[in-house]
């Protein structure tokens, strides 16, 4: 008689090392954003003080935040991240809709956005005709897909080097602002734009901030792989925002040095701007390279988390049974790396055809986000209440006071998704009632195999 149970896994080894983890968490905070949001913040906030605050204020929210992640990651290690947190607090429906949001939009949208930003950039060194840079995205989709297959050896090389690079695009940000560039013109007074207690200009000021910052929580998604991860999941997290956090205060002091507060609150691009004062045209083409690089790093880290999470899915339901296995020889979830594959490339042809730009998939996907990232603060409390016997390797310090702000500052910026984009909220909502349609009939199909099994 057939067996209906899955085939016997053994699932992800523990193959990171301390310096792997840093550079993969690293390479997913470090994005193009760094590149292009400091000229948004500085307009928001209109003072040089506050500008460096906010920047400094991200990176103590990410270290409380990574606070709270390190008591769930080392207690609750698991290749599904977040969905296995949601799922042990909430039950299986909740962690269900977030593993669907995370497949269809989250990761892979990110994946399709910042594959078009690579082929932007890219398109300025190479040009491949009027679709160049859907063609540069696709090629970068297909090959890093194909390098991550590999396994995670491949996956963790190729971010350990382009983290690099990209670390030392950011120094020579750094170099080219505080020693190169000439001594930019007086400032004008300042206009005195609203008191800081209004709280507006910090509070648009903090969501662009903020979403520079992301992607230090996808580290929860390696926990399970992470050497002597009880220490070393701690040590990465506080690691990769302390160096994050140090790079983003020194390349905006640089901007604000090489271009002055007021050119750089105008400017569209300030690393081009900035770049273009100290070496010219050459200055232009390099600083492209270095944003494909940023964009490829961010590319190939989020192709390593996201095809976990789809692979966690994937044990939970049989509907995505097919995701859950798990390539021993590899140690990568293959058959969920190329379905991740696939539904990022589709939506790099629909940007072909339709005018979708990065600003609309972030504001559609931000109230998604956030709504999930408090969920998961809230887990915290909930798992120490309901599983109080299980050990914490670490525990959260000053509890409840520090997971309590997080949330609160998760449900502001929730707050703040939804009042300055609640038009574009609704597409990401619908996903969801998508999804939820989608766990039914799943739900219900299983209930009915087992009622015949019976």
């Amino acid at each position: 008689m057939p067996s209906n149970d899955p085939p016997q896994q053994v699932g992800p080894a523990q193959v990171l090392s301390l310096g792997d983890a840093t550079a993969i968490i690293v390479g997913l905070i470090v994005g193009a954003g760094i590149f292009g949001t400091p000229s948004i913040v500085a307009g928001a906030v209109e003072s040089p003080a506050l500008f460096v605050s906010v920047w400094v204020a991200g990176g103590v929210f990410s270290v409380i935040g990574a606070l709270c992640y390190a008591e769930l990651t080392t207690a609750f290690p698991s290749a599904g991240g977040e969905y296995h947190f949601i799922g042990r607090a909430y039950g299986r429906p909740l962690a269900f809709l977030y593993g669907w949001a995370r497949m269809t939009v989250i990761v892979a949208g990110s994946i399709a956005v910042f594959a078009y930003l690579f082929g932007d950039y890219m398109s300025r060194v190479i040009h491949l005709g009027p679709q160049s840079s859907a063609i540069w995205a696709a090629l970068l989709v297909a090959t890093l897909t194909l390098v991550n297959y590999a396994g995670i050896r491949e996956g963790k090389l190729t971010q350990n080097f382009f983290t690099f690079l990209e670390c030392a695009g950011l120094v020579l940000i750094v170099v080219a602002g505080f020693v190169l560039a000439p001594d930019p013109a007086p400032a004008a007074p300042a206009s005195g734009g609203a008191p800081w207690y209004m709280g507006a200009g910090i509070g648009s000021a903090m969501v662009f901030v903020l979403f520079t910052y992301g992607g230090w929580n996808d580290a929860a998604y390696i926990s399970a792989e992470v050497r002597d991860r009880k220490r070393n999941m701690v040590r990465a997290l506080l690691l990769s925002i302390g160096i994050v956090t140090l790079l983003y205060v020194l390349v905006n002091l640089a901007y604000m040095k090489g271009l002055g507060y007021g050119p750089m609150t105008r400017s569209d691009a300030v690393a081009a701007d900035l770049l273009k004062s100290v070496w010219g045209t050459a200055g232009e083409k390099l600083i492209s390279v270095m944003i494909a690089i940023a964009a490829l790093t961010s590319v190939n880290g989020s192709m390593i988390v996201g095809a976990r999470s789809n692979f966690a899915l994937g044990q939970d339901w049989p509907v995505f049974g097919v995701l859950a296995r798990w390539d021993d020889k590899s140690g990568s979830p293959r058959v969920a790396m190329l379905v991740q594959g696939v539904v990022a490339l589709a939506l790099v042809a629909f940007g072909a055809f339709q005018n979708a730009g990065f600003k609309g998939l972030v504001e559609y996907s931000l109230p998604v986000f956030w709504a999930f990232f408090m969920l998961t603060g809230i887990a915290l409390f909930v798992l120490r209440i309901r599983e109080p016997q299980v050990p914490r390797p670490f525990s959260v310090p000053g509890y409840p006071v520090v997971p309590g702000i997080f949330v609160l500052s998760c449900g502001y910026l929730l707050y703040s998704s939804l009042a300055y984009h609640g038009r574009h909220a609704l597409v990401g909502l619908g996903v969801l009632a998508v999804g939820a349609i989608v766990m039914l009939l799943a739900w219900r199909g299983r209930n009915e195999a087992a009622a015949k099994a019976g």
